[in-house]
């Protein structure tokens, strides 16, 4: 049985470290890929940090509507019950998602989400799928035909958890493919086996034919005189 928690965070900004906070929480199981339905999803009081009018922007989530839901150290003892020992996807994870819950979580003395079970489906839409021009989860679910309608005033986490479910499953669908390493390996190998100028570059003969040298000849005879080579 594979079980696979994918899971979407809004905070109030990006910078865990200076004190942004988790101001929600959302989580979907998928069991041998299929999307069950279960699901976890808190919103967290962000404990004095104020939210930014660009954060707002994004999630419509205010300190307001915030101030009478749990922090984050009442819930995230239910978020690790759901999630138990199963890998855990996030949509540019590693860069985002995974260190700001791992410190929330760290800060409380809590076990985080170690590296192995951690699952970036960026990481893996890259090396599987080579056709959007951007790698967002929009441009992503726009690609698989993945309906975003439930997200048309905001983002929000479970909202974005369910379209990663999605997607996740259609990236996991997608063929095995070569690694973009050996893709840039091979493209570099064949740059390279292209004849350049000045290094063996091929020389094309041309014959002419017997036309053609009696034109020539012609021509030469008429509009030069006493050339060297008329002959």
């Amino acid at each position: 049985m594979t079980r696979t928690i994918c899971f979407d965070l809004e905070t109030t900004g990006f910078e865990y470290a200076k004190g942004d906070r988790i101001i929600e929480i959302g989580a979907i199981e998928v069991m041998n890929g299929k999307i069950t339905g279960n699901t976890f999803h808190s919103y967290v009081n962000p404990d004095g940090k104020i939210i930014p009018p660009s954060s707002y922007m994004v999630h419509k989530l205010s300190n307001e509507f915030l101030s009478d839901k749990p922090k984050f150290a009442q819930v995230a003892g239910k978020l690790l019950d759901f999630i138990k020992d199963s890998n855990v996807i996030a949509h540019n994870g590693f860069d985002f998602d995974f260190p700001f819950i791992n410190y929330e979580l760290a800060q409380l003395g809590l076990p985080v989400i170690p590296r192995e079970r951690q699952i970036d489906s960026i990481v893996i839409a890259r090396n599987k799928v080579f056709g959007p021009k951007t790698y967002t989860l929009d441009a992503l679910a726009a690609w698989f035909g993945v309906s975003t309608t439930a997200r048309a005033d905001a983002h929000g986490a479970l909202i974005d958890a369910d379209i990663l479910a999605k997607v996740y499953l259609e990236l996991e669908a997608v063929a095995p493919t070569e690694s973009i390493a050996d893709v840039i390996e091979k493209q570099h190998a064949a740059f390279l086996a292209v004849p350049k100028t000045g290094a063996n570059f091929p020389q094309r003969t041309f014959t002419p034919t017997d036309t053609e040298i009696e034109t020539h000849k012609e021509w030469i005879e008429k509009n030069i005189k006493d050339s060297l080579w008329g002959g």
